[in-house]
């Protein structure tokens, strides 16, 4: 369903058939009730063709695929052989992981600090202004609490780009998800942004 070397799921479109989706276009999701090892997320996702539609993603696809570590093989250039991904992503996710280094990392408000935090953690995204970026509302995985980012399309899409800076909405949001969304939706698209650096490696 991933495709760590495209950095794109694979999900069905009512008329193209199937669309490569990157995790920027996703905008909504939301842990299904049920089934815990893996879960399972149901995705509405912008679409190449233009609407938006649902799709479901399994925890371990959603958070581990983009770190390559999935099956499929890759052209080594080096050796002229066709080798595992999960080997050489493994590896590489490995030792950047060991070195203190997250594959995602945002801004906790409520805390003030970064945090490290994965795709599952992710509840909606949207365009941001300027064009090229996303307005991410994600929970901490620390203290639980909804932020939001915004960020460039590669601080998502990719696993361990960094972004130097990501915005910051200063708002503490209730917890209450119904009024959450709107204030999500008025926040993105208001001034109220605080850049703020982080000090990622």
């Amino acid at each position: 369903m991933y495709d760590p070397i495209s950095t794109q799921y694979t999900f069905p479109c009512p008329t193209r058939g199937e669309a490569g989706v990157r995790l920027h276009d996703f905008r909504e999701l939301e842990r299904l009730p049920g089934a815990a090892h893996p879960a399972v997320f149901r995705v509405r996702y912008a679409c190449s063709c233009g609407e938006d539609h649902l799709g479901l993603v399994a925890h371990d696809e959603l958070d581990w695929a983009p770190l390559g570590l999935q099956s499929g093989t890759f052209l080594n250039l080096m050796t002229d052989r066709l080798e595992p991904l999960q080997d050489e992503f493994g590896d590489l996710a490995a030792r950047r992981i060991g070195a203190g280094e997250w594959p995602w990392s945002f801004f906790c408000y409520p805390e003030e600090r970064p945090r490290p935090v994965f795709p599952s953690m992710f509840w909606l995204l949207a365009p941001g202004t300027p064009a090229g970026t996303i307005g991410i509302a994600d929970y901490c995985a620390a203290c639980m609490r909804l932020s939001i980012n915004i960020a460039s399309r590669e601080h998502v899409d990719l696993p361990f780009h960094n972004d130097a800076a990501v915005g910051v909405v200063q708002h503490v949001f209730r917890e209450d998800a119904a009024l959450a969304i709107e204030e999500f939706k008025s926040e993105l698209y208001s001034a109220s942004f605080d850049a703020r650096r982080l000090k990622l490696h």
